[in-house]
C-alpha cells in the first residue's frame, strides 16, 4: 500500500526509480542527505540516479515532505547495515532523508561541506563536536521546521504501521561507516515522544536470555591490559554504558546467545548490563583448608 494518513495529505508522492519488492517495516532509519540545502536538490537525486539509491521520505529545510517509495516497498537507503542480529536493513525498514550538509571541516570562520559549499559558522549556529560514533567535525543544527515535521511524520507512521518498533539513525545500523544523523540531532527526545519507551532491544534481550538460577554465580573480567565494555543490551551497536577494569569480579544475572555470540548480563557499579562471555572467566573457590 501507499502510505496516506490525513496529516500528510498535502505532501506529494513521486515514485522513485529504484523501488524494490514488498517488505514489512519494523524500524525507521533516519539519514542526513549530506547535500546542498536548495529545496528539491536532494529529492531530485534520490528520485532518479545511477547509484541505485532511493528512500521513502525526503524532509526539506522548511519542513516540506515528499514521499518517494510506499512504506511496504523496499528502498535502497541503508546499504551495508546490521540491527540487533539482523543484516540488510533495507529489507525491514523505512528510510527518511533529512536535508542537512552532514559533517563539515573548518576554513577560518566558515564550515566547508564535502561538496565545496561553505557556511558562516555563527550565522548557521554550527558547532564543533567530537563523539565516538561521529568522530570530529563541524555540524549544522536541524531547522525547527524539520524537527516539527519529522515528529508529525513519525507519529503518523507509528499509527499507520503497527509493526514498527524502533527509530534509529544511520550510524546506529552502520557504525564506523556512517555518521548520520549528526550529533545535534535530538534522537532521545524524538524517540521518547514517538515511542514513549526505551529501546526495545533491552526487552528483547530479557525475553531471549535465561536467568541464572544461582544467585552466587560470579565471573572475573579477563581483559589483560584493557577494559571490558558494559553494554545496555547484547549488541555491538553503540550502547556502551560503562567500562569495567580487568580482574573485576561481577555477579551474573542472565545468560544468552545473540547473533551466534554468548553474552552475560552482569551487575557493575549499581547498574546491570551485558558483556561478551569470552572475556569473563568463571570464579571457582577452593574449599580445601591448610593445616
Amino acid at each position: 500500500m501507499q502510505f496516506s494518513d490525513h496529516r500528510l495529505a498535502d505532501h506529494p508522492f513521486r515514485p522513485a526509480r529504484w523501488t524494490g519488492g514488498t517488505i514489512t517495516p519494523e524500524i525507521i532509519v533516519l539519514h542526513d542527505t549530506a547535500s546542498r540545502l536548495d529545496k528539491g536538490s536532494a529529492a531530485a537525486f534520490l528520485l532518479d540516479n545511477e547509484a541505485k539509491v532511493s528512500v521513502h521520505f525526503v524532509l526539506e529545510i522548511d519542513g516540506t515532505i515528499t514521499q518517494q517509495v510506499p512504506i511496504n516497498r523496499r528502498a535502497n537507503h541503508a546499504g551495508r547495515s546490521h540491527y540487533h542480529g539482523r543484516d540488510h536493513c533495507n529489507g525491514f525498514s523505512i528510510g527518511i532523508e533529512i536535508v542537512n550538509p552532514g559533517r563539515m571541516t573548518r576554513t577560518g570562520d566558515k564550515a566547508r561541506a564535502w561538496y565545496g559549499e561553505s557556511f558562516d559558522i555563527g550565522e548557521y549556529g554550527i558547532e564543533e563536536i567530537t563523539t565516538p560514533e561521529h568522530g570530529a567535525g563541524l555540524w549544522m543544527p536541524y531547522a525547527e521546521a524539520q524537527i516539527k515535521a519529522l515528529l508529525e511524520l513519525l507519529q503518523a507512521l507509528s499509527l499507520a504501521c503497527d509493526t514498527l518498533t524502533d527509530i534509529v539513525p544511520h550510524w546506529y545500523i552502520s557504525p564506523g561507516r556512517k555518521v548520520d544523523t549528526n550529533p545535534l540531532f535530538p534522537l532521545e527526545h524524538i524517540k521518547a515522544l514517538v515511542l514513549g519507551r526505551d529501546n526495545p532491544a533491552e526487552a528483547q534481550a530479557e525475553e531471549i536470555s535465561d536467568a541464572v538460577p544461582d544467585a552466587n554465580e560470579l565471573i572475573q573480567v579477563d581483559a589483560p591490559g584493557d577494559t571490558l565494555n558494559l553494554r545496555r543490551w547484547p549488541s555491538f551497536n553503540p550502547n556502551v554504558i560503562a567500562q569495567i577494569p580487568d580482574q573485576a569480579i561481577l555477579p551474573v544475572l542472565r545468560k544468552g546467545t545473540f547473533a551466534g555470540r554468548d553474552w552475560l548480563q552482569v551487575l557493575y557499579g549499581g547498574q546491570s548490563g551485558w558483556v561478551v562471555a569470552r572475556y569473563a572467566a568463571p570464579i571457582t573457590f577452593d574449599t580445601g583448608h591448610q593445616t
